[in-house]
């Protein structure tokens, strides 16, 4: 159960994530992620006998080397400073205090790790198992329509880059027969374009088929109904099925999820000479250097270059 700063602190979190919401389009997940960090602050300054509004510098780096003393990662302590550094930012600028106690805060070093990702051999395995259990007609029509709505998860996903939230979110209309293109709304509400190639195509027609046929949720929104409190599949479904898939193609588990298609979905496009910008466009990535982790797939790629067309180049 998520915990709630109280009393005045919890007053100036509200502020602050008001404003996160209203001026910067800040999404539900990343408002739950903010309010859960800094509850934690607040509890931590509490029992201190503290608060947020007169905490100092010290009270802050005691409470973040207290994470580093529960075991936090040095990513979830780097997330943990950023939302009190934007907290304390915010509270100066409103005037709610004369100074900013996180501004010589120092986070952990911490090296960039690069994205986990499929070969293209390895994500053609798995589209090839998904088909194979999808045009199965001899299993029971309810476990066909899985199977099937797996194989067009996993179509539109390595089609398009989409976040697993943006996927499983699709409405129906995203199956139109004419559609060539998806319009998603991504974080903060921001809408944008991405195309859809014949195979993510085909597979969502086929889906809607047997969906139709089932009398299935014909009458739901989404283009994957489900009975969650969501209306929609939800992302963790989809992780499982996806798992056990990936297990019968002989992938190990920890090397699977609906991210890892999203990495895949980038680095196949710049190996293949995609421009950097184009990726970051087609993922809804705000600013250049969320998508720069990619760039280990331009580098070897220009190593390839040269290795194979230099005319003083080894080999």
């Amino acid at each position: 159960m998520r915990k709630k700063p109280k009393a005045n602190d919890d007053a100036l979190v509200e502020l602050f994530l008001d404003m996160q919401a209203a001026e910067r389009g800040a999404g539900q997940n990343t408002l739950d992620a903010y309010l859960n960090d800094l509850a934690d602050l607040a509890a931590h300054l509490r029992a201190a006998g503290r608060g947020i509004a007169n905490a100092s510098t010290d009270d802050l780096r005691a409470f973040l080397a207290s994470l580093a003393e529960r075991g936090f990662a040095a990513a979830s302590l780097a997330r943990r400073l950023s939302a009190l550094r934007q907290l304390y930012r915010f509270l100066y600028a409103e005037g709610k205090r004369g100074d900013d106690p996180a501004a010589v805060l120092e986070g952990p070093k911490r090296a960039r790790s690069l994205p986990k990702i499929l070969s293209i051999a390895e994500v053609d395995a798995l589209l090839a198992r998904a088909r194979e259990h999808a045009e199965n007609a001899e299993q029971a029509p309810a476990a066909r329509l899985r199977a099937t709505r797996l194989l067009c998860l996993l179509e539109v996903v390595y089609a398009t880059g989409l976040r697993v939230s943006e996927l499983v979110a699709l409405p129906a209309t995203a199956a139109r027969r004419d559609q060539k293109m998806l319009v998603v709304r991504g974080k903060g509400g921001k809408e944008r374009l991405v195309p859809l190639n014949r195979e993510a195509k085909r597979a969502m027609a086929e889906y809607l088929k047997l969906r139709e046929a089932a009398k299935h949720d014909a009458k739901s929104k989404w283009l994957f109904p489900s009975f969650g409190e969501s209306g929609h599949l939800s992302r963790q479904h989809f992780a499982r099925d996806l798992k056990a898939l990936g297990a019968a193609c002989g992938l190990a588990p920890a090397r699977l999820s609906p991210h890892v298609l999203r990495h895949a979905f980038a680095s196949h496009l710049l190996h293949n000479g995609a421009d950097l910008r184009v990726v970051q466009i087609l993922l809804g990535h705000a600013d250049i250097s969320t998508t720069q982790i990619y760039t280990h797939v331009l580098e070897e790629r220009l190593k390839a270059l040269v290795r194979d067309l230099h005319p003083l180049a080894d080999g």
